[in-house]
């Protein structure tokens, strides 16, 4: 065999070889990362109000029984430590929501009735739509020990609104989290 033919041999060995290398270490590469869980990134959003008072939040879009949409907010103002609320608001002309109306949040066996406070928020006090409801969060974060569903009620407005672990683990976080 010529000196370039024995070249050619080798060269289609070491591919040979590669390509079994590859077929076990790609794999096993795969089986690895996917073993190493994600770190946990929460969707909290810090930034200043229009006071210039920090604000940290967590938003999102939740669908209830009835497939109606309700953008839910919960938030710090201030440094840790400031109040924290749950904002609800649903499609202004679809809905009206009176007030005070506590908001029932069940977890399996507990229950909270979280009392609103939509008529003490100066932004929503003389909001004429009447869509959206404030509640006080804390005693439901003082309470959660863990990343669990919960399951929301406003009587006379919808009758569950399922708030998954990821979000019940922002809403956990806002107590601490740094502001803007």
């Amino acid at each position: 065999m010529s000196t370039a033919g024995r070249l050619v041999e080798a060269c289609r060995r070491r591919w040979w070889q590669a390509g079994i290398l590859g077929l076990i270490v790609v794999p096993l590469m795969g089986l690895v990362l996917a073993m190493t869980p994600a770190p946990a990134l929460a969707k909290l959003h810090a930034h200043p109000d229009g006071n210039g008072t920090p604000v940290v939040r967590s938003l999102e879009s939740l669908r209830d029984l009835d497939d109606q949409s309700w953008q839910v907010v919960a938030y710090r103002e201030g440094p840790p430590g400031g109040p924290l609320r749950l904002r609800i608001v649903g499609y202004p002309g679809k809905v009206r929501l009176d007030h005070p109306t506590a908001l029932e949040v069940r977890s399996g066996r507990l229950l909270w009735d979280l009392e609103d406070v939509t008529l003490s928020s100066a932004a929503l006090a003389g909001d004429t739509r009447s869509a959206a409801a404030e509640f006080d969060l804390a005693p439901l974060l003082a309470d959660l020990e863990q990343n669990r569903p919960l399951r929301l009620r406003l009587p006379r407005v919808f009758s569950e609104l399922a708030v998954p672990p990821y979000v019940v683990a922002e809403w956990r976080s806002l107590p601490d989290a740094p502001a803007a």
